[in-house]
This record gives C-alpha cells, sequence and structure tokens, in this order.
C-alpha cells in the first residue's frame, strides 16, 4: 500500500472512529485519532493476519494494551474486513459485541482482552516468549498509552523482556502527552520515555506518528534489530484530524453531540477530498 493509499485509509478509519463513539454518546475518541496512523500501518501493511482466517496460529499478534481506544482500533478491523463496517455504529450498545474494551471471546481479529491499564504488555510479553520457545516465527506488537506507562506493570513486563532478549516483541508508546486528567508531566511524569526503555535493554526509535514514511522506517528497524526488543516512541497529537479536539485533553473521553459530529466530519472530509 502507497503512503497516499495509508493516508486515505487512516482517514477513512477517522470517520469510524467519529461515527462509532457519536453513534454510542460515550467513548475515547482522542486516544484514538492519535493513533490511527500506526493502526492504519500496522493492518494494512505490517502484520501478517487475515481477516479471513483471524486464529491463524502463525499470525502476528496485536495487543492494544490502552483498551480504551477500542473505537480506533475496533474501526480499523472493520477497515481491513474483520467484521462489517456497520456495525461500528453499535459500539457500547447493550447486546453489541464491540464493547466499551476489546474482547477475544468475541470480536475477530482481536488476540488479547484489554482495559485495564497496564497489563496488555504483560500479555504481549507472554505472547512473544511463547513465540520463542515454540520456535515460531511470528512477531507480537502491543500499543501503550503515554498515560499508561505511569504503571509499574508496564516496566515490570518490560524488564522481562529486556532481559529474556525478545526481538520478535515491538512496544508502541503513542506520546500525544495528555491524559484524562490533563498533562501527563503534570499530572505523574513518565519522561524521559526513551532513557527508560534504553535503561531496560531495548532499541529505541522516536518518531513523528503523522509520518507514514517514519512509521514504516520504524518497523523495518525493528525487524533487523537482533537480541534485544523494540520500542517505538511516537510523538502524536491527541485528537488528530478533528480541529476542536487536537490537543485537547477534554476529548480524552467524551463523544462528539450531533453539531460536534456534523463539524468532525466535515474536517475529516476535507482532509479527504486533499488527498485525492
Amino acid at each position: 500500500m502507497t503512503t497516499a493509499e495509508l493516508k486515505k485509509t487512516a482517514n477513512e478509519v477517522r470517520k469510524g472512529i467519529i461515527k462509532s463513539t457519536h453513534a454510542a454518546k460515550s467513548g475515547h475518541p482522542g486516544g484514538s485519532l492519535s493513533a490511527a496512523d500506526v493502526f492504519t500501518y500496522l493492518y494494512f501493511v505490517e502484520l501478517n493476519v487475515d481477516p479471513k482466517n483471524p486464529k491463524d496460529e502463525n499470525r502476528d499478534r496485536f495487543v492494544l494494551s490502552k483498551g480504551h481506544v477500542a473505537p480506533g482500533y475496533y474501526s480499523t478491523l472493520a477497515e481491513r474486513g474483520f467484521f462489517p463496517k456497520e456495525d461500528l455504529l453499535t459500539l457500547r450498545h447493550v447486546g453489541s459485541y464491540l464493547q466499551g474494551h476489546p474482547d477475544m471471546k468475541k470480536i475477530p481479529g482481536v488476540d488479547m482482552s484489554s482495559g485495564s491499564l497496564g497489563q496488555g504488555i504483560s500479555a504481549a510479553v507472554g505472547m512473544a516468549l511463547a513465540a520463542k520457545l515454540q520456535n515460531k516465527d511470528y512477531r507480537t506488537y502491543t500499543l501503550l498509552g503515554d498515560g499508561e506507562i505511569q504503571e509499574g506493570q508496564v516496566w515490570e513486563a518490560a524488564m522481562f523482556a529486556g532481559a529474556r532478549k525478545l526481538d520478535n516483541l515491538v512496544v508502541i508508546v503513542d506520546n500525544n502527552g495528555l491524559q484524562i486528567d490533563g498533562k501527563i508531566e503534570d499530572v505523574c511524569s513518565p519522561y524521559p520515555i526513551t532513557d527508560k526503555f534504553k535503561a531496560f535493554n531495548f532499541n529505541v526509535i522516536e518518531i513523528d506518528a503523522h509520518d507514514f514514511e517514519q512509521i514504516a522506517d520504524a518497523f523495518k528497524k525493528a525487524r533487523e534489530t537482533k537480541g534485544m526488543p523494540t520500542a517505538i516512541v511516537m510523538k502524536s497529537v491527541k485528537g488528530k484530524g478533528v480541529s476542536f479536539m487536537e490537543n485537547n485533553a477534554s476529548w480524552h473521553g467524551t463523544a462528539p453531540n450531533d453539531e460536534q459530529y456534523a463539524q468532525a466530519m466535515a474536517d475529516l472530509d476535507k482532509i479527504g477530498e486533499s488527498l485525492k
């Protein structure tokens, strides 16, 4: 997929985020929008996955450690063909399989149920270790929030991954600088993020989360790195693509009303037009 096609696909993923959270009248659009580009690259380029065979034992694994950005995850899975896009409008509805956090027992393509912050990376480390023990070639990826890495369990998992030289593991940190209570540095600063991962024997790559060439280069370098896991720390814009949501912590867990929905979709339509 070309860079131009990736940009168009990511814009469609963002539309799905807005549509689903508006329909649910709840959810987490801010962090979903900031991660839309890496979600798109993962599922349309990087990951060895097949929507027609989502349980293939040799597939690459992905764990959404920051499970609350399920709207972004679901929109990407739907765009990739794991389930119908119209089902996004059932987000968080009673009886829907698309609940507020991912459920591996009900959603095609979801490898791990998640939502309790800090725990997803531990599951991903376990998957990567299992591949090593079984001499399997699949790779494991996990996406964490920068507020999430305030959790101690993250660093216990990182220490283990570095000690076991899990070079089949890629930890991605969505560094949009904001969490539910405001700026991460004001709540409980996790900085310097890169130095922390280096201290746990990770190969660390810093990128612009919205530059597909940088994203592609980072994942290429991760594949080439042997003897240590990789952490990709990506500087992103919370609410990316929707003018009034960008860099605004209040959109961490707030759904757009009808008027805001119309404005958000207009913003994304304008971006879509510019990509033609």
